[in-house]
């Protein structure tokens, strides 16, 4: 058991690798990719069943105890992160099932890595955390409604369908996966140093099969989608900071809010990309993927040698 914890304490320090890896993999080898694409909402279950397992009930504690921190995190991501989304879908022309791709990530919750570059960055991992918890536990509602109000323009948006859609690969497996840890905490406890491998094998194979099965559209416009997604990512990261600082929060907590509102579930935009619009709809959430987790890293290390003044 110790060997395969150290194997996935590896495999989780090299996640950044591992989706470069699997996404160029996936574009190799589209055809054996590209048949993962019916199991993405499973894959994308198991990884939320896995961070059931490691919350705690301190992680909601954190949100009484500093509502307002929380607040300022939580509508950051969800103000910042859509309206940038719809910014660059009007600056920048591309097809309809791209732009809908980019606003469907812009409007996902905050991705649980962001809980590590945080830590990594020596920002609150506890207000991170807490964040990263109230926007997943709210995104039934609110990601279905950012979408039919930002990318209906675009392609038809069932919100209905997609909040369904939402709470049966969020809600209910981090709902069974909490439940589980309350009830076998001793079992749990000894699985928890293996769920990093669960987790990167779940995100890899997310991306390889939207790659695969996107091949073409990458090709036809894959640079310009890169070049949305950088500028997605990096003025998230900034926009969060400032917002941040200007709410009067310390640097380690603006370095969290910046983490969080930058780093997105695209995980979860790829399933529901891919289930409610097409693969090349999910493409801005793969290489969003590969994206945020190089760039996530960069910053934390940045970030790590900032101290407050």
């Amino acid at each position: 058991m110790k060997i395969l914890a150290n194997f996935s304490a590896f495999i989780g320090k090299t996640f950044a690798l591992w989706v470069i890896i699997f996404a160029v993999l996936g574009f190799l080898f589209p055809d054996t990719f590209k048949q993962l694409t019916p199991y993405i909402v499973t894959l994308l279950g198991i990884i939320m069943f896995g961070m059931g397992l490691t919350l705690s009930l301190d992680d909601f504690k954190e949100v009484g105890k500093r509502p307002f921190e929380v607040l300022i995190g939580v509508m950051s991501q969800f103000i910042i992160m859509p309206l940038l989304a719809v910014l660059l879908t009007r600056i920048i022309p591309m097809s309809p099932e791209i732009a809908a791709g980019v606003i469907l990530v812009g409007c996902c919750p905050g991705g649980t890595s962001s809980n590590v570059m945080t830590y990594l960055s020596k920002g609150d991992v506890a207000l991170s955390v807490a964040c990263t918890s109230v926007t997943t536990l709210t995104a039934p509602l609110v990601t279905p409604f950012l979408v039919w109000l930002f990318a209906s323009q675009y392609l038809p948006v069932d919100a209905t369908a997609m909040f369904i859609s939402i709470l049966k690969v969020i809600l209910l497996p981090l709902a069974l996966g909490f439940l589980v840890q309350r009830l076998l905490p001793s079992i749990v406890k000894s699985a928890v140093p293996v769920l990093p491998l669960v987790s990167v094998v779940g995100i890899v194979l997310i991306v390889a099969a939207v790659v695969g099965a996107s091949k073409g559209a990458i090709l036809q416009s894959g640079l310009m989608i890169f070049a949305v997604v950088v500028l997605h990512n990096g003025l998230g990261y900034l926009l969060g900071f400032f917002a941040a600082q200007a709410s009067g929060l310390s640097l380690s907590k603006r370095k969290a809010i910046a983490i969080e509102v930058g780093m997105q579930n695209s995980g979860l935009g790829a399933a529901l990309a891919s289930s409610y619009f097409s693969p090349v709809a999910a493409v801005p959430s793969a290489i969003f993927s590969v994206w945020h987790n190089i760039s996530g890293a960069l910053l934390a290390n940045y970030f790590a040698g900032k101290e407050e003044a």
